[in-house]
This record gives C-alpha cells, sequence and structure tokens, in this order.
C-alpha cells in the first residue's frame, strides 16, 4: 500500500515538472489570449452595450487596417528585424492613389489622373519600391532594419508632403473605395480583405517552404546560412512583403477615412508592432505568427473600443495601451531567457 501511494506521488511530481515547463515555455502564447478573455469580460459587465453584435462589427471594422498593415510586419518580426517605415509607406501609398486620380475642380493639388487601374497599379508599384530599397540597404549595404526603415520613414513621409503639399483628396478608384468603405450583405469589405490577408500570411507561414525559412532565419541565422538558405533574399523578401502589405492598407484606409493627407498613419505604427508583439510574437524571431497577431489584434481593438464604452480619459486610454504594450514586452523578454536556459 505504501509502495503503490509513493509510486503515485513521484507519478504525480513528474507530471508536475512537466507541467510547468510546459506552461513557461507557452507563456508568450498564454498570456495574450488570457488578456483578450479578461478584457472582453470586464467591458462585457461594466458596459451593456459592448457585448452586441453591432459593437462585434465594429471592433472588427476598427482593427482592420491595422490588421492588414500587421501581417507584413508579422514576417519582418519574425525574421529577427523590424519595419519602422510601415505607417509612412502606408500613408504615401494612400496618398498615391488619391494623387492618380481625378479630383474634385475645389482639391488643389496639382496631381496626374490616371485610370482607376492604372493609379492602383503605380501605388502598388510605388509600396513595393520604398520596400525594396529597404531591402538593398538591409541586404547589401548592411544597415540596421532600425536604422534604415527609420530613414525611409522619413523619405516616405516626404514623399507624401511633396504629392499634396499640406492640402486634402478625396478620391480614390472605385475599386478601392468599395473595398475600403463598402459592404456586402452588411459585412465591411474592409474586413473581409483583411481576413483574407491573415489567412493569406497564415498560410504562406505554416504549409509553404518560405514560411519554414522565415522561421529558421529567425531562429538560428547562422544555422540558416549552414543549411544553404539564401539567408539575404528572405530577409529582403520580407521587407517588400510589409512594404505592400502597408501600401494596401494604406489604400484601403484612405478609402475608409474618406480623405488623403499627411500625416494621417503615424499612430498605425505603434498599433501594428502592438498588435503583433502583444499576440506574442517574439521579438528575437522565429516564434510566433499570424494567430499571435489576430490574438494581438483582438487584445488591441477590445481596450480601445471598450474604454470608449466606459468613458475613460482618452489621455489615460493611451497609458494603459503603453502599460500593455510594455508588459508584453516584459513577457517576451522574459519568454527568450527561458528558451536560452532550455538550450544550455
Amino acid at each position: 500500500m505504501a509502495s503503490s501511494d509513493g509510486a503515485t506521488a513521484r507519478a504525480d511530481h513528474q507530471r508536475s515538472r512537466g507541467l510547468v515547463p510546459f506552461l513557461r515555455s507557452q507563456m508568450r502564447n498564454i498570456a495574450p489570449f488570457l488578456t483578450l478573455i479578461f478584457l472582453s469580460a470586464f467591458f462585457a459587465i461594466a458596459s451593456p452595450s459592448f457585448a452586441t453584435i453591432d459593437n462585434v462589427g465594429n471592433i472588427l471594422t476598427q482593427v482592420s487596417v491595422t490588421g492588414i498593415i500587421a501581417v507584413g510586419l508579422t514576417f519582418v518580426i519574425l525574421c529577427a528585424e523590424i519595419d519602422l517605415s510601415i505607417a509612412s509607406i502606408a500613408n504615401v501609398t494612400g496618398i498615391a492613389v488619391a494623387y492618380f486620380t481625378l479630383q474634385e475642380s475645389y482639391v488643389n493639388i496639382a496631381n496626374v489622373p490616371m485610370p482607376g487601374i492604372v493609379a492602383i497599379l503605380l501605388a502598388l508599384a510605388l509600396c513595393a519600391l520604398l520596400g525594396l530599397v529597404n531591402a538593398l540597404g538591409l541586404t547589401m549595404i548592411g544597415i540596421p532594419s532600425f536604422i534604415m526603415t527609420l530613414a525611409m520613414m522619413q523619405i516616405a513621409a516626404g514623399v507624401s508632403a511633396l504629392l499634396v503639399r499640406g492640402q486634402i483628396a478625396y478620391k480614390v478608384p472605385d475599386l478601392i473605395t468599395t473595398l475600403g468603405s463598402g459592404s456586402i450583405g452588411g459585412i465591411p469589405w474592409i474586413v473581409i480583405v483583411a481576413a483574407v490577408m491573415l489567412l493569406g500570411g497564415h498560410l504562406v507561414l505554416t504549409y509553404t517552404r518560405f514560411g519554414r525559412y522565415v522561421y529558421m532565419v529567425g531562429g538560428n541565422r547562422e544555422a540558416a546560412e549552414f543549411a544553404g538558405l539564401n539567408v539575404k533574399l528572405i530577409l529582403g523578401s520580407v521587407m517588400v512583403i510589409s512594404a505592400v502589405c502597408s501600401g494596401i492598407g494604406g489604400m484601403l484606409g484612405v478609402a475608409h477615412f474618406g480623405s488623403a493627407q499627411q500625416n494621417e498613419f503615424d499612430t498605425y505604427l505603434l498599433d501594428s508592432i502592438a498588435a503583433v508583439v502583444v499576440g506574442g510574437t517574439s521579438l528575437f524571431g522565429g516564434r510566433g505568427g499570424i494567430g499571435n497577431t489576430i490574438v494581438g489584434l483582438f487584445v488591441l481593438g477590445v481596450l480601445n473600443n471598450g474604454l470608449d464604452h466606459v468613458n475613460i480619459d482618452s489621455f489615460l486610454k493611451i497609458l494603459i495601451r503603453g502599460l500593455i504594450l510594455l508588459a508584453a514586452l516584459i513577457i517576451n523578454v522574459y519568454a527568450q531567457r527561458l528558451r536560452e536556459q532550455a538550450a544550455d
């Protein structure tokens, strides 16, 4: 009998020893999900108007532009790099598609009107070109991505200023207007586009060779090089992907907001980085993915929307968002230390 009790105790001890390391290793994934559940429950209790179908639709719409931009940024962060130019590239692409669209007579911008599809293609070519410059600076010249994209942030902002010169443009091609501000069956097109892009990003990262290469480069760059991967090509590719996703988000955002102007997307830099990091993707690369980004988007969306429902001071709202981002960063660093200790 005593022997049986001792065996049971040892088995329980082994299970507990196995459970604790598992929970620690999954902290980066578990914490954001628990945060989302807590925030949703808190705001549902605090405000009857929060937990409604209409408000869920509002949250989805509010996070759509951020979600589109965050798809590309997820690729970059998984490679242990950063892109600080995403908001400026989104801004200049949105302005560019308006610049190449015929404006009303009262809009004082010396633009170059083009057919709608041409305007869209030119805007996409511009954001891809800016992403390619980032890629070349990072891979060919060796400029750290933080510095390279910081410079690109200023370059893109300068191009935006040159195109509109302080004025506001309103018209964009009909296709962009429909996708940015239209709906089908009561579902906004911009939500559908964001969902499709998030799904596409997940499929690429999970089921394609390129996706595996992204994780390999972010997880251990030296090992990836020894394995024969063209690391520079992977890094360059994710920078272009990030820029194109930002450009798409910028074009649809302009249609959604109803205007194209300077500094329109400035807040989306922090929002997109926060969505990726709060969701649990590692800043050190190789861990995370689109699923984590989706959770991060909902955390931020529920937080921003919920704070509006409980009438929190707008300045306090910024502080709370900053504290949540800080908590996510602490978890990120702590999880990385645990990973390194386990490897040792």
